[in-house]
């Protein structure tokens, strides 16, 4: 890999990290998740930035100088690198059915972690939790997400899922289909 200098080149620190970044996406250490931007139902505005994952948190990991023993106390950050490797699974299903991945954040809060939009227009919503605590309210977010898609100008979502890190999968009562990681293939 080159060495990158920003010390004389650039005249802001801003563009020094802008700098860096590019090079880091370049050789496909870090990878933008673009945002969706649906039709909605109400003129909402929608956070239109992208959010950016580690391809491989091996190297987030090695950056931080963590061990499992360090990473089991704090399940923080452990939560981000479990959505990064979610991501990162996602989107080789997707691409394997001819889909893109997306997220969704508006400015109300309101979002989903993962959508998954395939070429002919179906789509689904993703929320990324690691323990089955936080399934309920997640629950309740996807189903507040969906009830803001414009469904005369979109599909119906093919489907609203929590992403965890538990043992079983199931559809609960209100469509919701929680499902572990493990489960996923192609």
């Amino acid at each position: 890999m080159r060495k990158v200098d920003c010390s004389c080149k650039t005249p802001t620190k801003q563009k020094c990290i802008s700098t860096y970044y590019k090079a880091v996406r370049r050789i496909f250490v870090v990878e933008p998740l673009p945002a969706w931007l649906p039709k909605l139902r109400s003129k909402t505005a929608i956070r239109t930035s992208s959010k950016h994952h580690f391809v491989d948190l091996a190297v987030a990991t090695s950056v931080m100088r963590l061990n499992p023993d360090a990473l089991l106390q704090d399940f923080n950050y452990f939560g981000f690198l479990f959505e990064a490797l979610c991501t990162r699974d996602i989107r080789i299903y997707a691409q394997h059915n001819d889909g893109d991945v997306f997220h969704y954040r508006d400015k109300s809060g309101l979002e989903a972690d993962l959508i998954v939009h395939l070429r002919d227009g179906r789509w689904g919503a993703i929320e990324v939790k690691m323990g089955n605590k936080e399934i309920e309210e997640a629950a309740k977010h996807l189903i507040a997400f969906k009830n803001k898609i414009n469904t005369e100008k979109m599909r119906e979502p093919s489907f609203l899922m929590v992403l965890t890190g538990g043992q079983f999968a199931y559809q609960r009562k209100d469509g919701v289909y929680v499902v572990p990681l493990g489960c996923l293939k192609p």
